[in-house]
């Protein structure tokens, strides 16, 4: 990273807020994978496993877009340090609760709720801990602590589970979210443009009528509408792809599950943390539009090629080849989907970093959290049925013909965005 990037850690504010979610995110993936495995390891079912994804999700469709209309009246930083607490104290409850599924749904549930009030405090805090010129950077770096965050999480969900009992790691991720609100504390928005405004002037407000400002401004403003509509399909396809995780790994690759993290949400995760290292010091200065595109295409090459490794591990040519090869180098289907995860979380990237930044550039301080908000709302909506879908289509028709179908419908995405200006 050149220079001009690392000096975006000079903003004090920024750093604090940067090493808060790098805790906060490194807990909540783990937290979500943890229970995940968690669940198919006592159900042996994909659907149930969509029954996990669906207690993060559907929270958002009911408090998404309510959650952004307060989130915009409070202190932002007081939302993001609470929300943390609470999630903590309800992962402690968890660790009393690992072998009743109904009250794992339950607990997932809630924290997702304290959630959808973190989200629209998170990202909209950036500019006002970083001067507008450097914002682009900024949300790549923030996308760096995102993605790394996961590769982080993921990379040590598999051997937490298996060198550690569930108790004992659901506690360590519970302490990592106190971490989190800790470095939080620290955070100073000096940047902020809002006037002050009395508390009588916010009790007279309808909640109500903020959302419907929000609601206007995002149906009126193509670009925000935009950026939505990818931010959700980048948050979807990675609901999607946890909820076919164990099916994939058990029907496709044949390991066991607690191994999936180190074959294929590893690479995936450290995709993004490339994807985002070249799109800082390579296509910052390039049309996001395009940058978008590119993204959206090579996303459905790599989810259309993903059943097929064990058909091009065994092809003659691929033999030939490793006739050559020392044995731990030897081409074979966990080395071909590798090399796909990774693409996949380039492809993640480059959706994911320049329709956060477009977001932020066309929203305001008074509106922007509603407009998250509203995005948390957008998620939830639009991943119900396809992940409802997934999950049964899997147990139903196999996971290689859910996968396939992805692939084509994000490949004619690609084509409808790149028609767009």
């Amino acid at each position: 990273m050149n220079a001009h990037i690392l000096r975006v850690f000079s903003e004090r504010s920024f750093l604090f807020l940067w090493i808060g979610e790098v805790f906060t995110q490194i807990s909540t993936n783990l937290f979500y994978f943890f229970l995940i495995i968690i669940v198919y390891q006592l159900t042996r079912s994909n659907t149930a496993v969509s029954g996990v994804v669906l207690s993060f999700t559907v929270p958002a469709i009911f408090f998404g877009t309510i959650a952004g209309a307060y989130v915009d009246r409070w202190d932002k930083k007081k939302v993001l340090i609470i929300t943390n607490i609470f999630r903590a104290l309800l992962l402690v409850l968890l660790a009393f609760s690992l072998h009743n599924v109904g009250l794992i749904y339950l607990i997932s549930f809630l924290f997702a709720i304290f959630v959808q009030f973190f989200i629209p405090a998170e990202s909209p805090m950036l500019p006002l801990v970083v001067r507008k010129e450097w914002l682009m950077h900024a949300n790549a770096l923030f996308g760096l602590a995102i993605f790394g965050s996961v590769l982080v999480a993921y990379v040590l969900s598999g051997p937490i589970l298996i060198f550690f009992q569930p108790f004992k790691t659901v506690l360590l991720i519970a302490a990592m979210l106190f971490a989190g609100a800790l470095f939080i504390m620290f955070i100073k928005p000096v940047y902020s443009t809002r006037p002050v405004r009395t508390k009588k002037k916010v009790k007279q407000q309808n909640i109500f009528i903020d959302m419907k400002q929000a609601l206007s401004l995002m149906k009126h403003t193509r670009t925000i509408t935009h950026s939505l509509f990818l931010l959700s399909l980048s948050q979807i396809l990675i609901l999607i792809l946890a909820t076919i995780a164990p099916g994939y790994a058990a029907q496709i690759l044949d390991i066991p599950v607690v191994q999936f993290p180190l074959i294929f949400v590893t690479p995936a995760a450290l995709g993004m943390v490339i994807g985002s290292v070249v799109l800082i010091n390579v296509f910052h200065s390039h049309p996001k539009q395009r940058i978008i595109t590119i993204g959206i295409f090579l996303s459905g090459i790599a989810m259309l090629l993903l059943p097929f490794g064990s058909k091009v591990a065994s092809r003659e040519i691929v033999h030939s080849i490793n006739v050559y090869l020392p044995h731990a180098l030897k081409i074979t289907i966990l080395h071909i989907m590798v090399v796909l995860a990774f693409l996949l979380g380039v492809a993640n990237s480059l959706v994911f970093i320049p329709a956060n930044t477009r977001l932020q550039e066309h929203t305001s301080e008074e509106i922007r959290g509603k407009i998250y908000g509203l995005l948390n709302t957008f998620i939830g909506i639009l991943s119900l049925v396809p992940i409802i879908l997934v999950g049964g289509l899997s147990d139903l028709i196999g996971v290689s013909s859910v996968i396939i179908g992805i692939g084509i419908s994000l490949i004619v995405l690609g084509f409808v965005n790149m028609s767009m200006k």
